[in-house]
Formats: structure tokens, C-alpha cells, sequence
């Protein structure tokens, strides 16, 4: 595979003026947007909402660019009227958003706080009145920072914890949303959050980050049970699996470096979750760090609840090549020596990110083929680039647009390879683009944008985006 920058419809000008529709999707494919509760809420300390670990993580010296926080974000939440609002003008039919577990329950146990709940309970009728579908996430990363001084995702109690939340989310908002999901990404949270240390809580142990991906995992086996018992009827999980290449497909040991970051970063969470076991050859590698303790018997069973969905966040492959010497992928990929990940090529998102939407073809395709019992749906696709807007300066920007023609060559790309995906037999529901506004992104701070929307930080002003009235117009065509 080769990285494209622009899509097979030609430049990102003929994007823009295109009209006559090529590549429909199925009927009834969902069209919507997604964000996360740190990322664009504010509104820190506002209700009785409890400090999280990207509270206290973003708050240490040095994790964060520029010590950017959180704490006012794209606040959203005292502007989701006007946000929802803009949602309804783009035509989206569904809206992905994660709830603040410490806005629930501030120290992650004990009693729930009904002024947290009282502003989703706004949202989510704030969005039926907009005749947009409500998709929750139940944890996007916040965890509650009294749950991390006692383990966090190492400690299993977390996700006990995990479960009595969701149950309270339900019992409050469950007569009007339908749409479930338990974690976002687990990879992140686990290999980043406890071992590499990039993000919260910030721990360097490849012990505790193989902990963390069990315990995560029980905790949204738990969490279907919890909501099921409650009467839930759609409920999934989103994961972000790496779609992994050899730089040499001829080359056996290639071949087996994408085996090894395949099992860590794919079939640790894929298995258990859709098949009930943990993989033998990832266990062994796992049993090089730890003793394995924590994963009980009857525990693999509880990850293995039937789910409804399972989400897909994509946004660019790795290729690797077997080097000995290497340094391997570090805490992210505990025990990886010997494999080099290689630099992207060609043209990169402001990420420095690779830009391939064939890579998503092979991941949907992938999953479909290896685990075909669940439907997909993308829940997380986009791209960050450098976005101008001053109120002025040129005719563009004073007519109040944000031009942004390589975000509209990277989307289409990626539409056109999730209707390839379609178009061998994968059973594809819908598309959520990442994201609906620019916001804080985790440890980047404020300094990357995704949004379709841009936001001044300064004034709070929302302008939409060229890419924002060429999605409008997908949603509304059903297609490309």
C-alpha cells in the first residue's frame, strides 16, 4: 500500500464543486459526529464535578504542551444549545459523546451526584429535539482521580466501579438513549496511560499496563451486564485497531513482527471480547512481564458478554520491519525490541500521521472476515491540520470560512474506502466523523485541530469549516 493524499475524485477544489453522487451508501447508513467529555465540556469544577487524571495530568509540568488543560476547553458545557444547533444545520443524525464519570460520581464510588447528571439529561433532550440520535460513551479516559490513588485500571475494584456508574447513567438516561458504549479505545488507555506514560495517569509499567488492559475489559464485560439487566438494548464497544503491514510482505520475519504488534495491540482486546479467550500466543508474551494473577478464572466469560456493535477508530497505518537492534515501540508495545516502526511516508496529517485510507479497507475487511458476528461502525475518523481563522485577512476568512481542502481530501479518501469496505461485505452501519469541534487533544493541548468546526479559544466563536458544508453535503446526497 501507498499513501494518497487526495482521493480518487481529484483535487480538493473538485471536491467542493462535485455534485453527481458515484459511491452511495447503504439506506439508512447513520451520518454523525463524535467528541469526548474532556476534550470540549469545561466546566472543571462546576456542579460537583470531581477531579480526573487528566485533571492532575495535564496540571504536572511537562505532559501537556504549553501546561494547556482542560479546565474551559470548548466550553460546551454551558454552549451546547448552540452546538446541538449546529449539529442539526450539518444534518447529522447521530451525536457520539462521552459522559464525565467524576461529574457522576466525583471520587468514582459512593453516592451519585445529580447535578452532573442533570446536564446530560439537557443534552440528550437538547438532542432529541433536534431529532439527533444520542450515542454514549461511558468512559472516554477521565477516570476519577480518587480511583487512580487507589490503582486505577491495575486495581480491579475500578471495575466494579465501572459497573455501578454505568448502571447509575442508565437508570437517568436510559428511557431515551439506545445507543450504548462501554470504553473508548482501551489500547489508549492502557499502553499510554500506565506504559509509555504519554498520558494519564502517566505510569511507565509494562506490568500495570497489561493489568490495565484486563480490568478495562472486565469492566466493560461488567458494564453489558449492568446495562442489559437495566433493560439496554443496543450496546457495543469502540476500539482502535492498528492496521499493521511488513514493510516487506516477501519477508518471513516481517510478516512475524506484524503477528507480535498484532496481538498486542488487536487480538488482546478482539478475542476475549468476541470469542472469549484471551489468544495463547499474546498470553505468553504477557507472561513475560507479570505473573498473569489478576486474570481469574470465569473472567474471560464476563469480557465475552454479547454486544450489539462494535465501534472502529481509524486514522492511519503502521508499517513495521524486523531490525535487530531496534528499539521497538517502547511502553506502548511492551517487549518489541528487534522490530522498527517505521516513519510515515508521504503526505502526513498535522499529527505527523500517515495518510492511507486503504489501511481502513483492510481493517474493516479485516474484522469482518476474523470476527463476523458483530456489525462495525466507525466511530472515530479525521484529521488534524493547520486551520486559519482571525475574523479576517482574506475574502475567505471575512466572509466567515475556515478553508480547509486537505481535512474535505482526507475524509472523502476515507469514505471511499469504508464503502469499498461495503462493497465486500462487510456489515457497516455508519460513519462519525472526529471530530464535530477543534478541542483539546490530550496531550497536544489546544495546538492540533480536528474539528469540522473551529472554535476561537479566546472568544468561544464556532465557525464551520469548508469541511463542515462539504459533509453536510454527503449526509444529505447519502454518498460521494
Amino acid at each position: 500500500m501507498t499513501g494518497t493524499h487526495s482521493s480518487t475524485a481529484g483535487t480538493p477544489a473538485a471536491l467542493l464543486r462535485r455534485t453527481e453522487v458515484t459511491h452511495r451508501f447503504p439506506e439508512g447508513f447513520v451520518w454523525g459526529a463524535a467528541t469526548a467529555a474532556y476534550q470540549i465540556e469545561g466546566a472543571a469544577r462546576d456542579d460537583g464535578r470531581g477531579p480526573s487524571i487528566w485533571d492532575t495530568f495535564s496540571r504536572t509540568p511537562g505532559k501537556v504542551y504549553a501546561g494547556h488543560t482542560g479546565d474551559v476547553a470548548c466550553d460546551h458545557y454551558h454552549r451546547y444549545p448552540q452546538d446541538v444547533a449546529m449539529m442539526a444545520d450539518l444534518g447529522l443524525a447521530a451525536y457520539r459523546f462521552s459522559i464525565a464519570w467524576p461529574r457522576i460520581k466525583p471520587d468514582g464510588s459512593g453516592p451519585v451526584n445529580p447535578r452532573g447528571l442533570d446536564f446530560y439529561d439537557r443534552l440528550v433532550d437538547e438532542l432529541r429535539g433536534r431529532g439527533i440520535d444520542p450515542i454514549i460513551t461511558l468512559y472516554h479516559w477521565d477516570l476519577p482521580q480518587a480511583l487512580e490513588d487507589r490503582g486505577g485500571w491495575t486495581n480491579r475494584e475500578t471495575a466494579e466501579h465501572f459497573a455501578d456508574y454505568a448502571a447509575a447513567v442508565y437508570a437517568r438516561l436510559g428511557d431515551r438513549v439506545t445507543t450504548w458504549t462501554t470504553l473508548n479505545e482501551p489500547w489508549c488507555s492502557a499502553y499510554l496511560g500506565y506504559g509509555n506514560g504519554l498520558h494519564a495517569p502517566g505510569r511507565r509499567d509494562p506490568a500495570a499496563a497489561f493489568a490495565a488492559v484486563h480490568h478495562l475489559l472486565l469492566g466493560h464485560g461488567l458494564a453489558v451486564r449492568a446495562l442489559r439487566a437495566a433493560g439496554a438494548g443496543t450496546v457495543g464497544v469502540t476500539l482502535n485497531p492498528v492496521a499493521a503491514f511488513p514493510a516487506d510482505p516477501s519477508s518471513p520475519a516481517d510478516a512475524a513482527a506484524v503477528r507480535l504488534v498484532d496481538g498486542l495491540h488487536n487480538r488482546i482486546f478482539l478475542d476475549p471480547l468476541l470469542l472469549g479467550r484471551y489468544p495463547t500466543d499474546v498470553l505468553d508474551h504477557v507472561s513475560r512481564f507479570t505473573d498473569l494473577g489478576y486474570l481469574r478464572s470465569g473472567d474471560e466469560k464476563i469480557i465475552n458478554a454479547p454486544i450489539d456493535v462494535l465501534g472502529v477508530n481509524y486514522y492511519a497505518p503502521t508499517y513495521l520491519a524486523a531490525r535487530p537492534g531496534a528499539a521497538g515501540g517502547g511502553g506502548a508495545y511492551p517487549g518489541t525490541e528487534g522490530i522498527e516502526f517505521l516513519p510515515p511516508a508521504g503526505p502526513l496529517t498535522d499529527m505527523g500521521w500517515m495518510i492511507e485510507p486503504a489501511g481502513m479497507t483492510a481493517v474493516l475487511t479485516r474484522i469482518s472476515r476474523d470476527y463476523p458476528a458483530v456489525p462495525l461502525f466507525v466511530t472515530e475518523n479525521g484529521a488534524a491540520f493547520e486551520d486559519k481563522y482571525d475574523g479576517g485577512g482574506s475574502e475567505a476568512e471575512a466572509a466567515g470560512r475556515v478553508p480547509d481542502v486537505d481535512r474535505i481530501a482526507y475524509l472523502d479518501g476515507h469514505l471511499r474506502a469504508a464503502h469499498e469496505a461495503i462493497s465486500q461485505g462487510v456489515d457497516l452501519r455508519g460513519y462519525l466523523v472526529w471530530s464535530l469541534l477543534d478541542n483539546f487533544e490530550w496531550a497536544e493541548g489546544y495546538r492540533k485541530r480536528f474539528g469540522i468546526i473551529y472554535v476561537d479559544y479566546l472568544t468561544q466563536r464556532r465557525v464551520p469549516k469548508d469541511s463542515a458544508r462539504w459533509y453536510r453535503e454527503v449526509i444529505r446526497r447519502n454518498g460521494l
